[in-house]
């Protein structure tokens, strides 16, 4: 009787088709990893960079704060007009207004304008001037509601304050 033998080949092809999916599926669960960062790292961004701009409108208020405390007088003043009587640092007189115009705070000295206070992705949709007579003098009240351009949420921050008008004591 003859033996017949068979030769089997050992071949590992089957092994590298599975190899190449386990690869390809790290590949892909890191590349959505990556992905996933950065989404993440660009919604923290747009939150720091939106949470600055309304900080540093902060600094809006700080100067209307400050000019009123700074001026002898009002001179007028309607619901988001401000006119103040003061004087430059070599004591000229002079006039310092602030006035809504459209979503920006324009700031003018001597009836000139010197720009917008606010920058161009911040809006101001209220600026509201009140008169308070007191005892000792006069002091203006001012609000300031703002939101920011590039805010998908449409967030606004409220500012408020109100100033006793020290440069006539």
């Amino acid at each position: 009787m003859k033996t017949v033998k068979l030769k089997i080949k050992n071949s590992k092809g089957g092994y590298a088709i599975i190899e190449l999916l386990f690869y390809i599926s790290i590949f892909a669960i890191l590349v959505l990893v990556v992905i996933n960062s950065m989404i993440v790292m660009t919604k923290s961004f747009r939150e720091t960079t939106i949470h600055a701009q309304f900080i540093g409108t902060g600094s809006i208020m700080e100067r209307i704060s400050r000019e009123i405390r700074q001026a002898g007088g009002i001179n007028s003043i309607s619901a988001s007009n401000l006119v103040l009587n003061t004087t430059d640092t070599g004591g000229a007189p002079k006039t310092v207004q602030f006035t809504l115009s459209g979503s920006n705070i324009d700031f003018l000295e001597n009836g000139v304008s010197t720009g917008n206070l606010n920058s161009l992705n911040i809006i101001v949709s209220s600026l509201v001037f009140s008169e308070i007579t007191i005892a000792t003098g006069k002091a203006v009240k001012v609000f300031l509601t703002i939101s920011s351009a590039q805010d998908p949420l449409s967030r606004s921050v409220d500012f408020y304050n109100t100033v006793v008008l020290r440069g006539d004591y």
